[in-house]
Formats: C-alpha cells, structure tokens, sequence
C-alpha cells in the first residue's frame, strides 16, 4: 500500500517484525526496524524521497562510494518522554553536520524538508519500536553516499541519502578503559577528521584492535603534529575533571564536532561549573593523577551519552581513575541529560524535538 505523508511516497511493510524482538535483550546495532527512508540525488536535483520496507539495496561494485570513500554519516536516537511522545535530541544540528561533512566531501546538501522530514515520518512509521527508557532507545542512522557506477577519482554525480533504524540498549554497559596510541593518529590538520566520513572509522578499525587485544575498550587519540595533544576517543569526546575544573579539548579540524559534547559544555556553564576547553597534554593528565588531582573523566557522544572513564593506558602504565560513586560532575551529567530528555527538567534551550 503507498501513500503519500509531507511529499513522502510511503509503502508499508506487510507484516511487521516486532513481535519478533526482545526489546529486553537487544544487541547494539544487530536488529533492525521495519522501514527506511531513502532519497536519490540524480540529474542536479533531489529526487520524491520515499519509505520502503527495510532491506537490500542492488548496488554496482563500481558504485563512487565503494571506490572512492563518498560516504558520511550521523548517529541520533529516538527516546520517549514522561508523555509517551517519541523525541528527538537536536535533530536540527546532525542535519547541519551531515551537511558540513558533505561540503568536505564534495557532495550536494540535502534539503531539510527531506532529512528532518523524512526522519519524522520514519519515527511515526516505526513509533513502536522505540524501547523504554529502561530498556535503551530506537537508534537512527542516517547515511549519504556517492552512487555513480563509473570509475574515476571525481565526485559523483548520483546520491543516495538513506535512513535505517534500530532499537538498542547501553553502548558501553560499563566504564570504559582507553590505551592512548602513539604509533596511530585518527585526523590530521586539513584533513577529514572534522566530517563524519566513513573512511575515518575504517583508519582507526586496526589501532582498535590492537587496543582490544590488550585488554581495552577503545583508542584515546592524540594529535598527529606533536603525538601530545588528547583529542577524542573513537566513539566519544573527551571530558576530564582535574580538581574542580572541567576540562575538554578544543575544536581544531582534527575533533569531530559532537552534538553532546556542545549540549554538556552548555549545561557546565548554565550550572556554574569552571570549565576551560582548551589544548589538554596527556602528560598533564599523567601529572594530575600521579598528584592524585585526576578525579574523574568520561567521554560523551550519542551512542555513549555519558561513559565514565575507569583506566587510560599511557607508556606502559594504567592511570586507574576514582570510583564511579565519588565521581560529582559526570554523574551529574548522565542524570540532567536523562532528565531534560525524559521532560522531567526543564528544556531551557529548546533541545527537544517532539515528533
């Protein structure tokens, strides 16, 4: 059956899946929902997006993104208030940042009447697969990529821009353990680190790994330049509480703009906490935790939200940071973020998109 919602064509699944899911035990990123959103870029013009039940795409081996790298993306999530009604979490910003990330790739901006658009009639759609906020949350992966089938380095000329969702629970079930890397780099000065491009995450894959094998959760990146500078964490950006102050790095080119992240710095200072964001040293933060002044850290994104920090590897030692019970400003956080978003505090910057 199609039907026509906000110039969306819309063909309903036959039978839907979600008798089928467990939403008490549901893997990260394995179970997906009924429907998606696609939109075609051909021609020099955006294309009638449509909502078609989740599945396969046929797509040519010599399609630009797998060729060339075209491809970004974004995370978000849908949750539902203390009302029942599904929201969004600044859905207006991950459009501006798919559209920067797109800009530094060379690809055409996608039109808001089609992302946020688009996103809402998804949500409606496939309002019942949002879990309860015990249970984790309906999480949406907006993607956009290159779709010629020709070969030669140049920017498409056809795009896809698609929707896909999943509920999940806890990304990180637990504190997270960091190993710094000083043999890799995640970005440099000029280059993508700034865009949410796919072949980022692809370059930081094997120094995971290794990472993994030694017992760690995740990479701690620093700068490419000097190997000194703390600059984000593969799935987070960093936060560090050193005494009373509140420490995070400074955007610089190289750091992927989080969303969470500016929402945290913005809570930090609306409550009166010091903060300073600025260019943080890892041999800084070696130095105040060996003086017993590291008193917390956690990373923040929108698969992680808030992740305490329980141990960062640093040349052969393991800085063990304070228990999760003593620690003031990150639990603070976890709950007033999860308070604003349920409706239980009040939205003073409007941060909450009803669908």
């Amino acid at each position: 059956m199609e039907t026509l919602e906000k110039n969306i064509s819309v063909q309903r699944i036959a039978q839907s899946k979600l008798s089928e899911v467990d939403m008490n035990n549901i893997p990260f990123g394995k179970v997906f929902s009924d429907h998606m959103l696609v939109a075609r870029y051909k021609d020099g013009a955006w294309q009638r997006p449509e909502i078609l039940p989740y599945g396969k795409m046929q797509l040519a081996p010599s399609l630009t993104a797998l060729n060339y790298g075209q491809s970004v993306f974004e995370g978000m999530k849908a949750t539902r208030n203390i009302k029942g009604e599904a929201v969004l979490f600044r859905p207006e910003e991950n459009w501006k940042r798919m559209n920067r990330s797109a800009h530094r790739l060379c690809m055409p901006q996608i039109p808001r009447e089609i992302f946020i658009d688009g996103l809402e009639e998804l949500i409606r759609l496939d309002s019942g697969w949002i879990p309860t906020a015990e249970q984790g949350s309906l999480y949406l992966r907006p993607l956009y990529f290159g779709s010629d089938e020709f070969i030669g380095v140049h920017p498409s000329s056809e795009y896809i821009f698609t929707v896909f969702t999943c509920p999940v629970g806890p990304f990180y079930a637990k504190p997270v353990d960091l190993l710094v890397s000083k043999d890799h780099v995640r970005a440099v000065a000029g280059g993508t680190g700034a865009a949410k491009a796919a072949g980022n995450y692809a370059g930081a894959l094997f120094p995971d790994k290794l990472a993994k094998a030694q017992g760690y959760n995740n990479v701690l990146w620093l700068d490419a330049k000097e190997l000194k500078y703390v600059e984000e964490c593969g799935t987070m950006n960093m936060f560090f509480v050193v005494d009373d102050t509140v420490l995070t790095p400074q955007l610089s080119g190289t750091i992927l703009e989080g969303i969470t992240r500016a929402s945290v710095i913005q809570l930090l200072k609306d409550h009166g906490y010091k903060l300073e964001v600025r260019p943080i040293s890892i041999y800084e933060i070696q130095a105040a935790h060996h003086e017993g002044r590291l008193k917390e850290s956690f990373g923040v994104g929108t698969a992680a939200v808030i992740s305490h920090i329980a141990r960062i590897g640093f040349s052969g030692e393991d800085m063990i940071l304070p228990p999760i019970s003593e620690r003031k400003v990150g639990n603070w956080l976890k709950s007033q973020m999860a308070a604003i978003k349920a409706g239980e505090a009040e939205d003073t910057h409007g941060w909450m998109h009803i669908v």
